[in-house]
Formats: C-alpha cells, sequence, structure tokens
C-alpha cells in the first residue's frame, strides 16, 4: 500500500515474481469513470471508489479461497476502512506500507510514462491516505532505496522461515 509513486507496482512485481505468486495492479480495477476523472486531476471521493474496493474484495476473496499459488496486490489502500475491507480478517494477509519524501514521490510521477495518475494529485493522497496504526501490524518500508533491495527487505520480512 501507499500513494501513487511510492514504487507499489515495481517492488510487487519483484516480490511476486521471487515468490511465484500472482501479481494484481489495483490501478487495472478502476471503473473507466474513475480513470477518466484521475486523469482530468480530480481526486476520487470515497463514493468514487465503492466500485473498485468491491472489485479488490473479490480478487482477494478468490485468492484466498484458491489452493493456487499467493496473490500480491499492488493498491493504495489510503484509509484504514479500505484496508479492512481487504484484510477481511485473515492472518494471512500481510500489509506493506511503502512511504518515502513528498518530492521522490512527485519526481516519479512525473517520470511515468502512460499512467492516468497525474503528480497534480498526490497532495490529495497524501491529505488523504491515514497511516496503519500499529493494531494493523503493517511492514512500514521507505522507499528510498533501489526497488530490488526493498523487495529483499520485504520478503525477509514477510516470508515465514524454513521448516528443517
Amino acid at each position: 500500500m501507499g500513494v501513487s509513486g511510492s514504487g507499489k507496482t515495481v517492488v510487487g512485481r519483484l516480490i511476486a515474481t521471487a515468490l511465484g505468486w500472482t501479481f494484481r495492479d489495483a490501478d487495472d480495477l478502476h471503473p473507466p469513470e474513475n480513470v477518466a476523472r484521475m486523469r482530468s486531476g480530480q481526486p476520487l471521493t470515497d463514493a468514487d471508489r465503492e466500485p473498485w474496493l468491491r472489485a479488490l474484495a473479490a480478487v482477494v476473496d478468490a485468492a484466498l479461497a484458491s489452493s493456487g499459488p499467493g496473490l500480491i496486490l499492488a493498491c493504495s489502500a489510503l484509509k484504514r476502512t479500505y484496508r479492512d475491507r481487504l484484510r477481511v480478517a485473515d492472518p494471512r494477509v500481510k500489509l506493506v506500507h511503502l512511504t518515502g519524501p513528498e518530492a521522490m514521490l512527485r519526481e516519479r510521477i512525473s517520470a511515468r510514462v502512460g499512467h492516468y495518475m497525474p503528480a497534480s494529485l498526490l497532495t490529495s493522497q497524501l491529505a488523504t491516505l491515514e497511516p496503519p496504526q500499529p493494531a494493523e501490524r503493517a511492514l512500514v518500508i521507505d522507499v528510498t532505496d533501489p526497488p530490488e533491495t526493498l523487495a529483499a527487505r520485504i520478503l525477509e520480512e514477510i516470508t515465514p522461515p524454513q521448516r528443517t
């Protein structure tokens, strides 16, 4: 989880590849109306996010019910209520919060090609963000290191030790 530009997609893909798990980017599940709003620089409301959250919850529920590989879901999950819906009180769901300096995030967003999220919306995302509370047991990762280093650090923390 994290605001735009925090590296959710890049780091998430690295982790999914390392684990042999499925990767999904929550950005791909936004309805066209939401994409159009964001592309035009309009922040989303909770009502706008509702169909997206339902779609995300369905993806998580299906992964938890499956006997297939695990799932890495790159998702902003800016509010605790959103995270609670995705976590569904299942201990297998791990929350990793990617965070970094605003200037760096803005620079990353501005450098992206082909993404609908403009850098101008970072301010509203940061204002909306409710950082995870201790009860959420989130792993908080500063994203100033290279993505490969971040992925390795996260894998160290979330991968259970091998039994001998």
